[in-house]
Order: structure tokens, then sequence, then C-alpha cells
């Protein structure tokens, strides 16, 4: 099962790999939207730390929903996925391969990104820590609702849209988690209530969103 894990993430980074414009443009998203704000609000120290996290913490949840409904989508037009389900090997290992692949490829430039956008926003050292160990545990969560999303909506005109409307409501506890964290670091308070929260909720997620995914990959395709 480790050699299919292997396999299936390092298929789809080659695929992201050629495709580089379209693997690059949630980082793009996440760092001009985020830049935007300080431009728009103002230069206020104290209006920036307040707003930052929930800003770049929104930012990246948008970012990450840009590129979902492509985590199946390429290899449902040319046939990949019912090759896949025709195989012996367990659909839900594939699925975390792909979660995986997304993940790196999306998810983890963000979490790279967030120091630099953290002092945009005028975060002193212990905040923008936070930030990105609490998006470094919650980018994960996002890619693997964002893969259920991407399955039930395999195949759909509107499937990008539906993504965005079923997907969102389940990533507000990570928000209220991941914001959270840096707002009471910037208080002065400990942040380890929260980030164990935003951990439990990634066990959890990673336990049940594969499941829910292959799942949902057999039903559409039926």
């Amino acid at each position: 099962m480790i050699g299919l894990l292997l396999a299936v993430t390092r298929r789809d980074l080659l695929l992201a790999r050629r495709r580089r414009i379209e693997a690059l443009l949630p980082l793009g998203f996440f760092v001009v939207a985020a830049s935007l704000f300080p431009i728009g609000v103002g230069p206020e120290p104290q209006t920036l730390r307040q707003i930052g996290p929930g800003v770049v913490w929104v930012c990246a949840l948008l970012a990450a929903m840009l590129s979902v409904t492509q985590m199946f989508a390429s290899d449902h037009q040319d046939g990949s996925i019912e090759q896949m389900l025709l195989s012996s090997q367990p659909l839900v290992v594939i699925v975390v391969g792909k979660v995986l692949a997304h993940w790196l490829s999306s998810g983890l430039p963000l979490v790279l990104a967030a120091p630099l956008i953290g002092l945009l926003f005028g975060m002193q050292a212990p905040a923008i820590a936070t930030l990105t160990l609490s998006l470094l545990l919650g980018t994960p969560i996002l890619s693997l609702l964002g893969a259920v999303g991407a399955a039930l909506t395999l195949g759909l005109r509107s499937g990008a849209a539906l993504v965005f409307l079923l997907v969102l409501p389940l990533t507000v506890p990570a928000l209220i988690f991941g914001t959270g964290a840096v707002v009471a670091v910037d208080a002065g308070m400990s942040a380890q209530a929260h980030l164990s929260l935003l951990g439990a909720l990634l066990i959890l997620t990673a336990l049940g969103a594969p499941l829910a995914s292959a799942a949902a990959l057999r039903i559409a395709l039926d």
C-alpha cells in the first residue's frame, strides 16, 4: 500500500509539474488577495494585526478551493478513474495519494508563503510562527474535505460552484481554530488549546474523508 500511495502521489505531482500555471494559481491568488487588504484597509498597524489572522486564513481557504475540482477531473476525462475502480488496488489508498499530491502542490506553498503575508500585516514573530503552524495543520484538512466535494460533484457541469457550497461550511471549524490560535498568541495567551483542537480535527478528517471520497467516486461513476 505504501508503494501504491507513493506511486499515485508521484504521478499526480508530475502531472501538476506539467501544468505549472494551474498548479501555481492557488499560490498566486493567496498572495495577491492577502496583499490587497493592507492597501485597502490602510497602514494602521493595530488594525492590520487584528484582521491579519482571519484574512490570511480566509484567503488560504479560498485558494485551496480553486484547485480541488481538478483533483479527479482530469482522470475522469481520460478514463483513469474507471481503471482505478476496476483494479484490485484499494481505492482509499489511491484517494489518499491524490490528496497528498494536491496538498504538496497547492497547500504546502501556502504554508511557506504565510510568513511573508504575516509581515505584511505587521505580525510579531510568535504570531507568524503560530500562523504558519496553524496553516500546516489546517491546509491538509482543506485538501481532504475538498476531495470529498470534488468526488461528489465529479462530472457535473456546475461542479466548481457546488464544491464551494458543499465544502466551505465544513471548513468553518478549521477556520475558527486556526484564527483563534494566532489571536491568542497576539493577546499574550497560549495557543495550545486551539492547535490541539485543530490537530484533532485533522486526525478525524484524515480518518473519514478518504473513505467518504472513495464511496462518492463509486457513486458518481455508477
